[in-house]
C-alpha cells in the first residue's frame, strides 16, 4: 500500500471511530451499536483530523497516476470541508432534508436485521438517540448565541418531520416502535432483545420529541426570517457541492437557456403523444390513463425492481461492463417523514449490504409510469448505483477515502442526470411517454439552477421573461415558477423549494455536473475522432473515482 493510500485508509478508520453513523453509512463494521457526538467539541476534533491529514498528504510522495489522482481528490475534499468548518457552518447544520436528526433516523434503514447481534445493535443505538440529540442541541444553542442560525422554515419543517417519526403526528405510527414490530416478525426469538428494543424505542421517541420541542420553543423564536443566504455563503456552498468555482450570474443565465431548450423539446414530444394537445393536456392524459399506471405500492415496488434487474442484464457487456457485486440492487419504499425526492444508498464496503434505491410515496398508491422510468435510470443503472457501486468495487485502484467518502454532488448527480440523457441516446426512452418524463426531469433541474441561485442571491427575473419580469426572486415566486415549469405534483414541488432553501448550492449540482460530463465527452470525441469508443470512455471516466468537477475536467480532457 502506498503512503497516500495508507493515509486515506487511516483517515477512514478515524472517521468511523469519531462518527459511528458515518461508519454505518460507509458499511464499515464495528460501530453499529454506537451514536455520534454532535457537539461543538466533536466538530472541532473532526476539523483537527482534517488539518492533520492535509499536512500528511501535502508532504507524502506519490507513486503513479492512481496515487496522484487519489491525493488531489482527497486534498480538494478536505480543504472544502475545512472551509465550511472555518465559516462556522456546522453551527447551523439544520435543514428539512439533511441534519443530524435525519442521520439518526435514516441510519436504521441501512442496519442489518438478520441476527440477534444485529438487533442488539439496533436497540443499543436507539437507546442512545437522546444523547445524540442532547449533543446536537448544544451545537444549535451555540449557533443561536452567535447568531449563526438557519431560516425558520427549515426548523418548522424538521419539527414536523420529527412528529411523524415519533408517532405524535396524527395518522402516523412511531418509526422506532415499527422496528420493535419488525423484530417480532423477523423469526428471531429473544425476550431480552425484544425488551431492550421496546425500551430503546421509548427512549428514541422521547429524544425526537425533545428536539422537536427545542426547535419550536427555543430555536424557531431565534431563527432567521430570511430564507436567502446571500452571495458569500452561497458561493462557499456551491464550491462544496460542486468542487469547482462557478460564475453564479453566468450559471443563472445558462439555466434560463436550458429551460428554453427543454420547453421546446417538451412541446415537440407532447405532439407525438397526442397531436394538437398542449404539454399540460398531454400530462393530464399520462397521469389519468389507467393503462399507463400501476396501482398499489407493493406492485410498484415490484415493477421498479424488475426494471432495475432488466436494465442491468441488458446493459451489461453491451454498453457497460458491470462487476458481479454491482449487479445486485434493491428497490425500496422509503419510510414516511422525509422529503419526497427519490434517493439512493450505496453498498457497504464488502457488498453485504447492496445498493438500494428509495422511493418516498408521499402516501400515494397510484403511480403513472411516464415520469418513473427515467428517474429509475438516474437512481439505479446506469446512474447512481452503477457509478457508486463501481466505485466501491474498485479497491485495486481507488483509495479507501475515494471509495467511501470522496466526491461531490456535482460529480455524482451530474453523472446520474447524464445517465438519464444517455439512456435516451441508447434507445431506452424511444417511447415518447418516457422521453417526456426525462424532459420533465430536465425541466425541474433547469428550474433548480434558476431559482436556487435566484432565491439565495435575490436576483432579478430577466425583463424579457413572461414570468414576473423585473421582480426579485422570493420563495413564493420560486414555488409559483416551479409549479408552472416542472409539471410535478404540488406536494412534491413544495417540498423541493424548502429543500433548495435549506441546502443552498446543492440543487444546481445536477445540471452543472451534467454540463461537465457532456463537455468532457465532447472534448474527448474531438480529440480522438474515429478512435473514440463510448463504452471505453465511460469505463475510464468511472475508474477515476469520485472527485470535484474541476479535477474531473482536468483528468478527462487532458
Amino acid at each position: 500500500m502506498s503512503q497516500i493510500f495508507d493515509i486515506a485508509d487511516r483517515y477512514v478508520e478515524s472517521v468511523a471511530q469519531m462518527s459511528p453513523l458515518s461508519a454505518t453509512y460507509m458499511g464499515v463494521p464495528g460501530h453499529d451499536h454506537e451514536m455520534n457526538d454532535f457537539s461543538p467539541e466533536a466538530a472541532e476534533s473532526e476539523a483537527d483530523l482534517d488539518r492533520a491529514t492535509l499536512a500528511q498528504l501535502e508532504t507524502a510522495p506519490t507513486e503513479g497516476d492512481y496515487d496522484r489522482i487519489a491525493r488531489e481528490a482527497m486534498l480538494d475534499s478536505l480543504r472544502l470541508s475545512l472551509d465550511r468548518h472555518d465559516a462556522s457552518e456546522h453551527f447551523r447544520s439544520l435543514s428539512m432534508i439533511f441534519s443530524p436528526i435525519h442521520s439518526m433516523r435514516q441510519v436504521f434503514d441501512l442496519m442489518p436485521r438478520d441476527t440477534e447481534e444485529a438487533w442488539s445493535n439496533i436497540a443499543s443505538r436507539m437507546a442512545l438517540i437522546p444523547e445524540g440529540i442532547a449533543s446536537y442541541i448544544r451545537t444549535l444553542e451555540e449557533g443561536l448565541e452567535r447568531d449563526l442560525v438557519v431560516a425558520k422554515r427549515q426548523a418548522i419543517e424538521t419539527a414536523g418531520q420529527c412528529d411523524i417519526w415519533n408517532g405524535s403526528a396524527e395518522g402516523h405510527d412511531s418509526f422506532f416502535e415499527g422496528l420493535v414490530e419488525a423484530f417480532r416478525q423477523s423469526g428471531i426469538e429473544s425476550e431480552s432483545i425484544e425488551s431492550d428494543l421496546r425500551a430503546a424505542a421509548e427512549s428514541a421517541n422521547r429524544g425526537i420529541a425533545e428536539i422537536a420541542r427545542f426547535l419550536r420553543e427555543t430555536y424557531i423564536p431565534g431563527a432567521s426570517d430570511q430564507d436567502a443566504v446571500g452571495k458569500e455563503r452561497y458561493s462557499l456552498a456551491a464550491r462544496v457541492y460542486n468542487g469547482i468555482e462557478l460564475n453564479l450570474l453566468d450559471t443563472y443565465n445558462w439555466g434560463w437557456e436550458q429551460l428554453a431548450w427543454v420547453d421546446s423539446e417538451m412541446e415537440n414530444t407532447a405532439g407525438k403523444i397526442a397531436p394538437g394537445r398542449t404539454v399540460e393536456e398531454v400530462i393530464e392524459i399520462l397521469d389519468t390513463d389507467p393503462d399507463r399506471a400501476i396501482e398499489g405500492v407493493d406492485e410498484f415496488q415490484n415493477w421498479m425492481q424488475q426494471l432495475q434487474d432488466r436494465t442491468i442484464a441488458e446493459l451489461n457487456g453491451v454498453h457497460f461492463d458491470i462487476a458481479d457485486p454491482v449487479k445486485k440492487i434493491e428497490a425500496m419504499i422509503a419510510p414516511p417523514g422525509g422529503a419526497l425526492a427519490m434517493y439512493y444508498t450505496h453498498p457497504s464496503e464488502d457488498f453485504s449490504r447492496p445498493g438500494r434505491t428509495w422511493y418516498p410515496t408521499g402516501g400515494k398508491t397510484r403511480f403513472p409510469l411516464w415520469g418513473e422510468v427515467s428517474i429509475a435510470y438516474h437512481e439505479g443503472v446506469p446512474g447512481h448505483h452503477f457509478q457508486l457501486g463501481t466505485t466501491v468495487y474498485l479497491s485495486d485502484r481507488l483509495s479507501r477515502f475515494q471509495r467511501l467518502l470522496g466526491g461531490t454532488s456535482g460529480h455524482a448527480e451530474g453523472w446520474a442526470l447524464y445517465a438519464e440523457r444517455l439512456m435516451g441516446e441508447l434507445g431506452y426512452l424511444d417511447n415518447p411517454d418516457y422521453y417526456l418524463g426525462m424532459l420533465a426531469g430536465q425541466a425541474l433541474r433547469s428550474v433548480r439552477v434558476i431559482i436556487d441561485i435566484g432565491m439565495h442571491l435575490e436576483l432579478e427575473i430577466p425583463r424579457d421573461q413572461p414570468f414576473h419580469p423585473g421582480e426579485k426572486w422570493t420563495p413564493e415566486l420560486g414555488l409559483e415558477f416551479i409549479k408552472l415549469k416542472s409539471r410535478f405534483p404540488e406536494d412534491f414541488v413544495t417540498s423541493e423549494v424548502s429543500r433548495y432553501l435549506g441546502i443552498p448550492g446543492q440543487a444546481i449540482s445536477y445540471k452543472v455536473g451534467e454540463r461537465e460530463w457532456l463537455s468532457a465527452r465532447e472534448e474527448s470525441k474531438r480529440k480522438l475522432g474515429a478512435d473514440f469508443d463510448l463504452k471505453e470512455w465511460h469505463t475510464r471516466a468511472l475508474s477515476l473515482g469520485p472527485m470535484g468537477l474541476a479535477q474531473m475536467r482536468r483528468e478527462l480532457t487532458a
